[in-house]
């Protein structure tokens, strides 16, 4: 099987281009190539498929084998990929994910896409369709206690389930201890990634985030989105904010008017590879 490893601000993918591979078992496939010592090392698997509803077919899984709905790194070198492999040559395209179609728009120099800006559609706030348990419409500050200590939550869904909880301290977390506590907790019936978040001013934001079926990754695409969205729900920052990652930094803009979000930043080939399956 020929694949591709990339990385979007160091949150990293193994991808296949399923045009001309087939990947005979997924989820098994996808804990091997994840592996960092004994596979390929990735946050997951990612393999690009013909789709008859877009341009092409996302199908993402975790590093536990887990199917992901979306993520907001693996579609921006979704869009790196189809480019420049010459899959097209369109630079504005429609990706099909479970998350939902999104569509993508390819700044490209020298023949190659640099950046790209991803429209991620509008938050989902509703507790029910998130899903988080609440007695609230919406989650917007509310208290939940995980390992005997209360924090503030904000919950979000961008194709898949998110809650930000602001903190004074992100860089001397220790999520590897706390994040699966969040992940597991009871009111997130289908687990959740949680983003650890703290404003830095109007404009920026500095986060850490616990990724379900992953941990923790050097960045999140829709987890900088619903950071960004959870701030200005509560009033934190303007509705355009750059969102500072361990990777890097995203920009992310949420448009009221049309409720749509929209995040920017690049993509990056790092190696090809072939292995036997």
């Amino acid at each position: 099987m020929k694949f591709t490893k990339m990385q979007g601000l160091g949150n990293d993918y193994v991808y296949v281009n399923c045009f001309k591979e087939t990947v005979p078992n997924p989820p098994e496939i996808a804990r091997f190539v994840s592996d960092r010592h004994f596979g390929i090392g990735s946050d997951g698997l990612i393999m690009i498929n013909p789709s008859e509803k877009a341009d092409f077919e996302m199908e993402m899984y975790n590093a536990d084998g887990s199917r992901g709905e979306m993520c907001g790194n693996g579609i921006r070198c979704v869009g790196k990929f189809v480019y420049d492999y010459g899959l097209t040559d369109q630079t504005e395209i429609a990706v099909e994910t479970l998350a939902g179609i999104k569509y993508l728009h390819l700044t490209v120099e020298d023949g190659k896409a640099v950046e790209i800006r991803v429209d991620m559609g509008s938050p989902v706030l509703d507790a029910d369709e998130v899903p988080v348990v609440s007695r609230n419409e919406q989650v917007v500050d509310e208290p939940i206690v995980v390992d005997g200590r209360e924090y503030r939550m904000t919950a979000v869904s961008m194709g898949n389930p998110h809650t930000v909880v602001f903190v004074e301290d992100v860089k001397g977390l220790n999520l590897e201890k706390i994040g699966p506590k969040f992940e597991q907790h009871e009111r997130f019936p289908q687990r959740v990634n949680t983003e650890f978040a703290r404003v830095l001013d109007r404009r920026t934001v500095e986060m850490r985030v616990w990724e379900r079926g992953s941990g923790e990754t050097l960045a999140c695409g829709t987890g900088a989105c619903a950071v960004a969205v959870a701030c200005i729900l509560n009033e934190l920052t303007e509705d355009e904010v750059t969102v500072k990652l361990l990777g890097g930094d995203l920009k992310i803009q949420w448009d009221r008017e049309k409720n749509k979000v929209y995040m920017t930043g690049p993509a990056e080939i790092v190696f090809e590879g072939e292995i036997s399956i």
